[in-house]
C-alpha cells in the first residue's frame, strides 16, 4: 500500500520552525541526556570509536 499526503498539510518555513524550536527548548529548560554506556557495542564500533578519539575527536 502506497503513503498518500494529506492535501491539508503545509510546508513550515525553515525560519519558523527555528523559532518553534527555540521556544520549545526555553519552555522545557535544559535536559541532560545520559550517555550511552556501550556495554552492546560490536567491535567494528568499539573500533571506530577508539580511532575518532585517537584523531582528537570526541564523538
Amino acid at each position: 500500500m502506497a503513503l498518500t499526503t494529506s492535501s491539508s498539510q503545509r510546508a513550515t518555513p525553515l525560519a519558523d520552525f527555528a523559532q518553534d524550536v527555540a521556544r520549545r527548548r526555553a519552555a522545557v529548560g535544559d535536559i541532560v541526556m545520559p550517555r550511552n554506556a556501550g556495554t552492546q557495542r560490536t567491535e567494528s564500533k568499539f573500533a571506530l570509536l577508539t580511532a575518532i578519539k585517537d584523531a582528537g575527536g570526541f564523538w
